[in-house]
């Protein structure tokens, strides 16, 4: 790919989390059919296997729209290289994973065992902004394990701050590096929201965002504000990836867009002309629909929306008419829906 001019700054007040195994560019570019300014992330990628493996594979996107690429590493030399080879694609933003508990990361000495090297954290973060312009921000969690919060997130924020960050996205919990599975510990050690308010009153000049438990937009937009206090923004993870239609509303919700969202029918059509390109080029439909599992969620018909993709599109050959197809089971429920829904606003336009 040649270089191309970054997107427009990924300082967002919304932002969709970084996740393993999920956030890969086929959600990227699905969730971008729904929200055209939030923050996307991409899956953690090792500084290493920009260095040493396939660029081309991990760092190749399609999403329109503000992407940040998640670095994961601790040796800051790798890191500043990492960042220098991906400049040739156009991210709007630099992450550092000091968050994923993962053994993987573990074993690598990265992820949230950073947490207890802040200076080490902070050296990383500097080289990484000696070698781009773009924004260089560090995605952390409150603590690991016996940690007392307190020190531990502001010595953490305060070498990354000294370094020249230019965010901090906290994930409202501890991490338990023994004991706890990765999907553990995003749900048993409990949620501190009060923690993060705190970094950001005694740093109201930085960009501080909030991850972790949140459970639609509603409740996002409810926490970014505390007790006359704002924070800088909201990042949801399983939330956005499990029932992915909340992404519709997000540019209203967060940005102010008085348009309708996407509808229906486009969206579908959209990500079958994506599904047949990447089919086309050598790939699998189930590349694609495995992040659209969810986009029915808690609408009638959804069960045979998810049926048929699980079912279908992992057959030898399947192609994209499968998402049409799989659409016509839920598309009587919606369209009974909106003519529930302008019933409604003609009845209350009559009444006033």
């Amino acid at each position: 790919m040649d270089a191309k001019t970054p997107r427009h700054s990924a300082m967002s007040r919304f932002a969709v989390a970084p996740m393993i195994d999920w956030t890969d560019r086929h959600c990227r570019f699905f969730h971008r059919q729904m929200t055209k300014h939030a923050l996307l992330y991409t899956e953690m990628v090792v500084a290493d296997a920009i260095i040493h493996g396939d660029r081309a594979r991990l760092l190749d996107d399609e999403t329109a729209g503000p992407v940040a690429l998640q670095l994961g590493g601790s040796d800051p030399d790798k890191l500043a290289k990492a960042v220098e080879l991906a400049a040739a694609w156009p991210y709007a933003e630099i992450n550092l994973n000091v968050g994923c508990p993962s053994d993987r990361v573990q074993s690598g000495t990265f992820g949230a065992c950073l947490m207890k090297e802040p200076d080490l954290v902070g050296q990383c973060v500097a080289a990484m902004k000696s070698v781009t312009s773009l924004p260089v921000t560090v995605k952390c969690r409150l603590g690991v394990d016996d940690q007392d919060t307190g020190p531990a997130l502001d010595a953490l924020a305060g070498a990354v701050w000294r370094a020249g960050a230019d965010g901090l996205w906290v994930h409202a919990r501890k991490a338990w590096l023994q004991g706890l599975s990765p999907k553990e510990n995003r749900e048993v050690p409990p949620l501190d929201y009060g923690r993060v308010y705190r970094l950001k009153r005694e740093n109201p000049s930085r960009f501080i965002g909030l991850n972790g438990g949140l459970e639609d937009l509603n409740h996002a937009m409810e926490a970014m504000s505390h007790d006359g206090l704002m924070l800088d923004g909201v990042m949801l993870g399983r939330a956005a990836y499990q029932t992915p239609g909340i992404l519709r509303h997000a540019d209203r919700v967060f940005y102010g867009e008085t348009g309708q969202p996407v509808g229906w029918e486009d969206l579908i059509a959209a990500m079958a002309d994506y599904a047949d390109a990447h089919i086309a080029s050598g790939g699998k439909l189930h590349h694609v629909t495995r992040h659209m599992i969810g986009l029915f969620q808690g609408i009638s018909g959804a069960r045979n929306w998810r049926q048929m993709l699980s079912s279908e599109a992992v057959r030898p050959g399947a192609g994209p008419e499968v998402l049409p197809a799989a659409f016509g089971l839920v598309k009587p429920a919606l369209e009974e829906a909106a003519a529930e829904a302008a019933g409604g606003e003609c009845s209350l336009r009559k009444s006033a």
